[in-house]
């Protein structure tokens, strides 16, 4: 298995490419750019036999990739921030319509004003779309994870389309060696797509995604609830098949690190989990037990991996690089959600860092947990944050 040192964004192009996907619809917004160019390199060259169709905009980027995917090809794009509310309609439109897309989400805060940093608001704007989301910590978990999306999106059982997200210039442009699977390795885990029996065929010609009336409209939602249930289990084996292919599987819908016998917990997704991970070992080096639990799965949420991960823990810190104004948490509300029915309840505190870009250390999630281990009101804490005017 070659091993190359490649960006975030090399990793997801030839993830691609290794996918055999056959229709892509491309848009460029910073710092997604690097996902399409490369792949178009590797159309030009003869590397990959796709169709790559440039857009005007990233709705019609979706656009492209839904009638290419209800025609039954396998399909991909890309976007970040501004890009991904633009297309939001048609993101939408997609997981309704039940279009096994993949589509890469390097994140990016949203504007105004303007930023091309990395938080995690975009991804989490369009959470209810009936989008599958993948949050990779690395770019080897990137690559691994456009591969496994497919396999879970065009699953029969499944059928939904899959965002994978990763974290803009924390990953995206970030250089790190990575793995790359044999062609023939991929083949065998990701089969030649099967087009859905609802595909677009002018040889059977058949109405599609017209009107629902009252009296069905309710049947259509729930069946993408059950798919997105199903798709949970998909994705566990699908994690444990790759692992037995490659050596590598990621923990399925979360990844606990040392959470055997710890007190506190820190919840999170994306790629400061390393960060984490390190304030962990140097706190359990003093004594403290403490753990990381990433959650590599939003949707569905895996609320039973997530109260499993955490039981006997007395304190859960959940750190947020997303804000939800008025709420304000959004990670944190849906593990308060997930642990309300639990029979051991941690406490759970809640902190947004990092928006927007900023800095976060392995010293700051070590405050975070010393912070949790102590008695005081379950509030909001913002990290890192400097004098502001009222306004």
């Amino acid at each position: 298995m070659p091993r190359v040192v490649v960006s975030g964004n090399e990793a997801v192009a030839f993830a691609v490419k290794l996918a055999r996907v056959q229709v892509v619809a491309a848009y460029p917004i910073t710092p997604q750019t690097t996902i399409v160019e490369k792949i178009a390199e590797l159309v030009e060259k003869g590397e990959l036999k796709a169709r790559f169709i440039n857009v005007e905009s990233e709705h019609s980027a979706m656009a492209a990739c839904i009638g290419a995917a209800a025609g039954g090809a396998r399909t991909f794009t890309a976007t970040s921030s501004q890009g991904l509310l633009y297309m939001s309609e048609m993101v939408f439109w997609a997981g309704g319509a039940r279009l096994p897309i993949v589509m890469a989400v390097v994140n990016r805060s949203i504007a105004p004003p303007w930023s091309i940093w990395c938080d995690h608001n975009d991804a989490f704007a369009v959470r209810d779309a009936g989008w599958i989301q993948f949050w990779a910590e690395s770019a080897q978990e990137a690559m691994d994870m456009v591969i496994q999306a497919y396999r879970v999106a065009e699953d029969e059982g499944v059928l939904l389309p899959a965002m994978v997200n990763l974290d803009g210039f924390y990953l995206s442009h970030a250089y790190e060696p990575v793995e790359v699977p044999e062609q023939q390795t991929v083949d065998r885990f990701l089969p030649e797509k099967t087009p859905a029996p609802y595909r677009i065929d002018v040889d059977k010609p058949m109405s599609y995604g017209t009107i629902a009336n009252p009296d069905y409209y309710m049947e259509f939602r729930w069946k993408m609830q059950r798919a997105m249930d199903e798709a949970a289990r998909v994705i566990r084996e699908v994690d444990e098949e790759w692992g037995r292919l490659t050596g590598r599987s990621w923990g399925g819908l979360l990844e606990a690190y040392r959470c055997d016998d710890a007190d506190v917990g820190i919840v999170l997704i994306g790629s400061w989990a390393g960060d984490a991970k390190e304030a962990v070992d140097r706190l359990r080096s003093r004594g403290v037990r403490a753990g990381v639990v990433r959650l590599r799965v939003t949707r569905p949420f895996p609320a039973r991996e997530l109260r499993d991960a955490v039981e006997g823990m007395s304190a859960v810190a959940v750190v947020d690089r997303s804000l939800s104004p008025g709420l304000p948490s959004v990670l944190a509300a849906e593990v308060k959600s997930a642990l309300f029915n639990a029979k051991r309840r941690p406490v759970v505190r809640s902190f947004i860092a990092g928006l927007g870009g900023r800095d976060v250390s392995p010293k700051d999630f070590e405050r975070i947990v010393e912070c949790s281990l102590k008695e005081g009101p379950e509030e909001v804490t913002w990290i890192g944050l400097r004098g502001v005017t009222p306004w």
